[in-house]
């Protein structure tokens, strides 16, 4: 039977076809971000050559350096060009994921109980229904092994009214009617064009995420910081410290297979 074939609400591919992605995380604003994250991955993942599904995982920025640690890694990314660049970067790269292809959170090419740990570094605050996280969820659940490992990340409800502070964006008040929206609902939308304000997303109270996860198969979330109001990203932190302040408190959700 056929995988069922879903696809991203077009705003959202048009965001990414920009090709700003594959090195955002390299500049000097989103560099805190993985820095954290790599020190997540080394905390919480199982030992290489454990098997690690990076759904969601866009260029490869976590997949090639997990690879490189000797880990076995298939990268699934629903924005083609995405995979294009990894397939790119791979060619250059004497360890790199096993297999790199277009797919979706809500079907992951995998069998089932085969994966020992799933990355959801997107997908979470990609799929604005919640039916359809609920579904994504479900799918990390029925590719993981008893006792795999699932670390999925969220943007938090309060992360543009924070930005738009840090970065002066809140002097725009279309901006602003943004973040209001956000605040309300969590349905994080941008008409205006500018790419600095992000695209179509769900922003996630922490309370509505765990109760999803629940839902999904995953009864005791356990929840980490990545970033926060001190973080660089908002401009209320000096930038040449990250790696010094790596150990206050820990990132993304993770929740271990029952």
């Amino acid at each position: 039977m056929p995988a069922p074939h879903f696809s991203l609400e077009q705003q959202i591919l048009r965001y990414y076809e920009s090709g700003q992605e594959a090195e955002r995380l390299e500049s000097p604003f989103s560099r805190w971000e993985k820095v954290r994250t790599l020190d997540l991955l080394d905390r919480f993942l199982p030992r290489a050559p454990a098997l690690i599904l990076d759904v969601g995982g866009a260029a490869g920025v976590y997949a090639f350096p997990l690879a490189e640690r000797g880990y076995v890694v298939d990268l699934v990314d629903p924005v083609p060009l995405h995979v294009e660049q990894a397939k790119q970067r791979a060619a250059l790269y004497q360890h790199v994921p096993r297999n790199i292809q277009v797919g979706d959170a809500r079907a992951i090419p995998c069998d089932d109980g085969a994966a020992d740990a799933v990355l959801f570094f997107g997908p979470l605050y990609h799929l604005t229904d919640s039916n359809e996280r609920i579904k994504a969820i479900c799918e990390a659940r029925r590719v993981l092994r008893a006792g795999g490992v699932l670390l999925a990340v969220a943007i938090s409800r309060f992360a543009s009214a924070l930005d738009g502070i840090g970065r002066g964006l809140i002097r725009d008040p279309d901006f602003v009617r943004i973040v209001e929206q956000d605040l309300k609902t969590g349905q994080h939308r941008n008409e205006t064009g500018s790419l600095d304000y992000f695209t179509t997303a769900f922003f996630h109270h922490p309370d509505e995420l765990k109760m999803e996860l629940i839902e999904g198969g995953f009864p005791a979330p356990r929840l980490c910081a990545i970033e926060g109001p001190c973080s660089p990203r908002f401009g209320l932190h000096p930038q040449p410290s990250l790696v010094s302040i790596l150990h206050s408190p820990p990132a993304p959700y993770v929740w271990h297979h029952p």
